[in-house]
């Protein structure tokens, strides 16, 4: 973990704007101007993105303060179809190799450093497309990535799937590290969990255990 947190401010040396990218570039050229990231959270079980850096297959690093948080009303379980497809800010132009992100989980009081390393059938599966299940006069192009935050700094990942059950991006490594463990997010929360929690949080961890579901 050590080595992925100082690889990536190299990477990212120009981080200092809400979505910059840098890199000597190259031929790689995605069937679509843009892919997208959203992220969810079961309901009234809140989190809060603070910083996202992502490096694309391009060999392009992004930075991303100014984040679409995240939203979510699954209950239990995970639901099939999460996910909100566009977003205006977490978005690039080619598949990702790595993600790291920053995230305040409000129902652990915790600040939680996650990295995302994509394997290579993820990178194929984006470049893929279907006719739309709506119409099949046109293309669907599987560009649209849902990442789920759930209590005990669980996280998983899928692809949208064209009106279809999401497909979880299960060959991807996932690690997240939190208190003494955390480097790039040393320092950096949005949150004061010395507040508690809101009502509506109170009232639905009201008598369920911990974590309140299967995640």
């Amino acid at each position: 973990m050590r080595i992925i947190s100082g690889l990536l401010p190299l990477l990212l040396l120009t981080g200092c704007s809400d979505s910059n990218a840098q890199s000597p570039g190259g031929s790689f050229k995605a069937p679509w101007d843009k892919w997208y990231f959203t992220f969810s959270t079961p309901k009234a079980l809140p989190a809060q993105v603070t910083l996202v850096k992502l490096l694309d297959t391009k060999g392009y690093g992004y930075v991303f303060q100014t984040i679409d948080q995240p939203q979510g009303n699954s209950v239990g379980t995970w639901s099939k179809y999460l996910g909100k497809g566009t977003s205006p800010f977490n978005q690039a132009e080619s598949p990702p190799q790595m993600i790291q992100f920053c995230w305040d989980s409000i129902i652990d009081k915790k600040v939680y450093e996650t990295t995302l390393f994509f394997a290579a059938d993820t990178q194929k599966k984006m470049l893929s497309s279907e006719p739309d299940w709506y119409d099949s006069k046109d293309t669907y192009y599987f560009q649209y990535m849902a990442i789920g935050l759930a209590p005990e700094g669980k996280v998983r990942v899928w692809l949208n799937n064209n009106g279809k059950p999401n497909i979880e991006l299960t060959s991807t490594k996932i690690t997240t590290v939190s208190g003494k463990d955390l480097d790039m997010c040393k320092g950096v929360t949005g949150s004061d969990f010395s507040r508690g929690y809101s009502n509506k949080t109170k009232e639905f961890i009201k008598d369920k255990k911990y974590p309140y579901g299967n995640w």
